[in-house]
C-alpha cells in the first residue's frame, strides 16, 4: 500500500490518500473526521482508512480546515476539490467511481452529508457516524453551519447513519432522527441504527480506535462496521 497527502486548493487543506495497487478498479471511500473542528481526530481518519483498506477499498481522508482556520463553507469546498482530485486520477487510484462513497463522522458527519446532497455529487452512497444535523452546537464549536437536513433531495444518494441513546452532543431527535424524516420525505433509500450502548466519538468502537479514544471500547455499538458492509452488499456497492 501506498500512502501520501497531496495539498488541496483550499488552504490549510489536504488529502490523505491510502492506495493499494490492484489488477481492478476497487470501491472508494472519502473519510471525513469529527473533532468539533479543533483537531481531526486520529480515531476517525487513519484508524478507520486502514479499516477499510483492509477490506479492499482505495481510502482517501479528507483534512479540512480546524483550530484557528475552522470555517464550515472552506471544509466544504475541501471536500468538492478531494473528490475532484479523485475523478480526475482515476484510473491511477484504482476507483470504480460507482462505487464511490463518502462517510462522514460527528462534525465531519455534517460536512458529508452537505457533500452528498449537492447537486450533481460523485458520492453514490453516504455514511454518517454520530453527525451533527442541525446548527445546535455551533457556538459549541466556534462555526456557522446549517441545517442539512433541508438539503435532502431526490437524487441524495442511499445513506446508512448510526449513533447512540446515550449521545449527549448530538441526540437522536434532534440530529439523526431529523435527517431520517427528510430521507424518508424524499424517498431516499435509508438504513439506521441506533444504539442502545456507546456514546459520541465512539469510532470503530473496538480495541484498535480504543487504544487512541481513551480505551472506549464497545463490542454493540461497533457492528456498525459488519452492518455498514453488509447494507452496501445488499446494494450491490461493494
Amino acid at each position: 500500500m501506498e500512502v501520501k497527502n497531496v495539498k488541496l486548493d483550499q488552504p490549510y487543506s489536504s488529502l490523505d490518500i491510502y492506495h493499494s495497487d490492484t489488477n481492478h478498479p476497487l470501491p472508494g471511500l472519502v473519510i471525513l473526521p469529527g473533532g468539533s473542528y479543533n483537531q481531526i481526530m486520529e480515531r476517525d481518519s487513519e484508524r478507520v482508512a486502514l479499516t477499510f483498506a483492509t477490506h479492499a477499498w482505495q481510502i482517501f481522508v479528507v483534512r479540512y480546515p480546524v483550530v484557528e482556520h475552522k470555517n464550515y463553507e472552506a471544509a466544504k469546498v475541501a471536500v468538492h476539490q478531494a473528490f475532484d482530485y479523485i475523478i480526475h486520477h482515476v484510473d491511477e487510484l484504482d476507483i470504480d467511481v460507482d462505487r464511490l462513497g463518502i462517510i462522514g463522522f460527528s462534525a465531519g458527519g455534517q460536512i458529508a452529508a452537505a457533500y452528498s446532497n449537492e447537486k450533481p455529487t460523485y458520492a453514490k452512497f453516504a455514511a454518517l457516524g454520530y453527525p451533527v444535523i442541525q446548527p445546535l452546537i455551533d457556538k459549541r464549536m466556534g462555526v456557522t453551519t446549517e441545517n442539512v437536513a433541508k438539503l435532502v433531495n431526490t437524487q441524495t444518494p442511499p445513506t446508512f447513519m448510526w449513533g447512540s441513546a446515550k449521545d449527549e452532543l448530538t441526540p437522536f431527535v434532534d440530529h439523526l432522527q431529523v435527517y431520517a424524516d427528510a430521507l424518508i420525505k424524499h424517498d431516499v433509500p435509508y438504513e439506521l441504527h441506533e444504539f442502545g450502548t456507546g456514546g459520541h466519538g465512539i469510532a470503530l468502537a473496538n480495541r484498535y480506535t480504543g487504544i487512541v479514544n481513551n480505551d472506549r471500547i464497545d463490542t454493540h455499538i461497533g457492528k456498525w462496521f459488519p452492518l455498514f458492509l453488509e447494507w452496501l452488499t445488499e446494494l450491490n456497492l461493494i
